[in-house]
C-alpha cells in the first residue's frame, strides 16, 4: 500500500519540481525548508525517499544491481547468479570445517577439491569444492546438504562495494575543531580492494598489505576507504590519521574478486595479527559460511564494522552488516539527513558522514564520494581510538583475540558520544546517532 501511494504522489508531482518538502516526523529529521507539510502516514524511509528526485533515487538504489548485471554479462564463464540473483563463483561451493567422512562422501558423489583455506587462528577450515560435471551449482549445493545434513555448505558468493565516487574535487578548507591525530599504537584492519599506498595522504603511514600473491593492485574504492580511516595531509585527515593499517585486498583486479573464501582468509590474516578493529565496506547476501567466520571473530572480541548498503530504505538487509555483533553503519549528508538510498533496519548501529565529503583519489588528489561505504571507515577509526582508552588487552584464554567486554565498552563509549537524530535511543534510521560529524577533517600543518 505504501509503495502504491508513493508512486501515485510522484506521478502527480511536476516533472521539473521533483523535490517535496516534508515535515519532521518521530525518528527522522528531514530538514527540508519551506513547502507544504504532508502527513501521509508513511514510514520514515518512504517519507525521505519523497524528498529525492525519482531518477536520482532509482540510479543510486539500482547501482549495485546494475553492477551485478554487468558482471554476469561480461564474465559469464566464471560468474553466475544464485537462485536469488546474487553473483557467485561459477561451479564453486564452500564446505565449512567438513569432517573426513563428509568430505569422502562428497568426493564419491563427483565433487572435487579445488583448494583449502586453513583458518588456524580461528580454529576453522574452508574447503572449496567444484560441482560434479554437468551439475548446476544450485543443485550441487542441495546434493551436498543431503549428503551431510549436519554440515555447513554455501555458495561462494561475491560481495561488492557500497558506494560511488564522483568527480575529482578539492580538499576542504581548514576548519576549527578538527579531531586530534591518532596516537601511535592504534591499529586498524581493512578488507576491500587494494590501497594505492603511493597516494600522498599515506605518506609516513604504516600500511601492511595482504593478498594478490604480494602484487600491488591499487583500486579506487580501497584507496578512498583507507584514506578515510588513516589518511592525513595538510588538507585532509581521516578518523584515525596515521594509525597502522593492515589492508587485505580481496579483489586483486579479478572478476571473481570479493568472494567469500577470500574474505574469510582475510579475516584470518587479520585475526592472526591481532588487529582489533576491522572495516568491511562490502555488501552481499547472507552466507552460512561467512556468518560462521564472522561469529568466531566477534566471539573473540574483534570489532567488525560494516556498511549497511545502498539498496534503498525498504530493501532486505545486506551482509555482513546485518550479522549479530557486527557494527552496521549508515550514512548522512552535510545536513545530517540519512541518505535516501541507505538501508534501514535493526542492523544500523551508527550514522556517519557519507556524502558531501571527499576521499583520496588515485594517483593523487581527492574525489567526491557518496554511500555507506565511506561512513563505515570513519566509525571504524573512531572505535579504534575508543578502544585505546579501554581495557583492550589480549584475552587470557587459549584462543587469540581480545576481551569482548572491551569491544562492548568501546561501542558504548561511542554511543554516548553520538548526536541523537530522530527518536531518543537507538532507532532503525540512525542507530545510536551521528558520530564523526565534521570528518574527514583537515589536519593542522604542524601535526604532520
Amino acid at each position: 500500500m505504501t509503495r502504491v501511494l508513493l508512486l501515485t504522489i510522484l506521478m502527480l508531482a511536476p516533472v521539473a519540481e521533483a523535490q517535496i518538502a516534508l515535515p519532521r516526523t518521530p525518528g527522522l529529521r528531514i530538514g527540508v525548508p519551506g513547502g507544504l507539510p504532508l502527513d501521509l502516514g508513511l514510514t520514515a524511509g518512504a517519507q525521505q525517499a519523497l524528498a529525492a528526485p525519482t531518477a536520482e533515487l532509482a540510479r543510486l538504489e539500482g547501482a549495485r544491481k546494475a553492477r551485478i548485471a554487468l558482471l554476469l554479462r561480461q564474465h559469464a564463464d566464471v560468474i553466475e547468479a544464485d537462485p536469488s540473483g546474487d553473483p557467485i563463483v561459477r561451479g564453486e561451493l564452500l564446505a565449512f570445517s567438513p569432517t573426513d567422512a563428509a568430505l569422502a562422501r562428497a568426493l564419491g558423489a563427483g565433487f572435487a577439491v579445488l583448494r583449502e583455506r586453513s583458518l588456524g587462528t580461528l580454529g576453522m577450515r574452508i574447503v572449496v569444492l567444484s560441482a560434479p560435471r554437468g551439475t548446476k551449482t544450485s543443485r550441487a549445493l542441495k546434493l551436498l546438504r543431503r549428503l551431510d545434513p549436519g554440515g555447513t555448505y554455501a555458495f561462494n558468493n561475491i560481495y561488492t562495494d557500497s558506494g560511488t565516487a564522483g568527480a575529482r574535487a578539492d580538499a576542504p578548507p581548514a576548519v576549527a575543531g578538527a579531531a586530534p591525530a591518532a596516537e601511535r599504537g592504534v591499529q586498524l584492519g581493512l578488507i576491500d580492494g587494494g590501497v594505492g599506498t603511493a597516494q600522498p595522504v599515506f605518506r609516513g603511514t604504516e600500511i601492511h598489505p595482504h593478498g594478490c600473491g604480494g602484487v600491488a593492485v591499487p583500486s579506487a574504492h580501497g584507496t578512498e576507504v583507507a584514506s578515510l580511516m588513516v589518511g592525513r595531509s595538510a588538507q585532509f585527515g581521516g578518523a584515525a590519521p596515521g594509525a597502522a593499517l593492515y589492508a587485505a585486498d580481496v579483489y586483486c583486479g579479478k572478476p571473481t574478486g570479493g568472494a567469500v573464501d577470500a574474505i574469510a582468509e582475510a579475516l584470518e590474516w587479520l585475526a592472526e595479527r591481532q588487529v582489533p578493529v576491522i572495516n568491511v565496506s562490502l555488501v552481499g547476501p547472507s552466507n552460512a559460511l561467512l556468518q560462521q567466520v564472522i561469529s568466531g571473530m566477534v566471539a573473540r572480541g574483534f570489532l567488525i564494522v560494516a556498511a549497511v548498503g545502498n539498496d534503498g530504505p525498504a530493501a532486505p538487509p545486506l551482509y555482513p552488516a546485518a550479522y549479530p555483533g557486527v557494527v552496521g553503519v549508515t550514512a548522512v549528508d552535510a545536513r545530517r539527513r540519512a541518505l535516501f538510498e541507505a538501508e534501514r533496519g535493526p542492523q544500523v548501529m551508527f550514522a556517519a558522514p557519507g556524502a558531501d565529503i571527499v576521499a583520496a583519489a588515485l594517483p593523487d588528489g581527492f574525489a567526491s564520494v557518496r554511500g555507506t561505504s565511506f561512513a563505515a571507515p570513519l566509525v571504524a577509526g573512531l572505535l579504534a581510538e575508543k578502544l585505546q582508552g579501554t581495557a583492550a588487552g589480549h584475552d587470557p584464554g587459549p584462543s587469540p583475540g581480545f576481551d569482548p567486554a572491551a569491544a562492548r565498552a568501546a561501542i558504548d563509549a561511542l554511543a554516548r558520544a553520538a548526536v541523537h537524530l530522530g527518536a531518543r535511543g537507538r532507532n532503525t534510521v540512525f542507530g545510536y546517532g551521528l558520530v564523526g560529524a565534521g570528518l574527514p577533517a583537515p589536519r593542522p600543518a604542524s601535526r604532520q
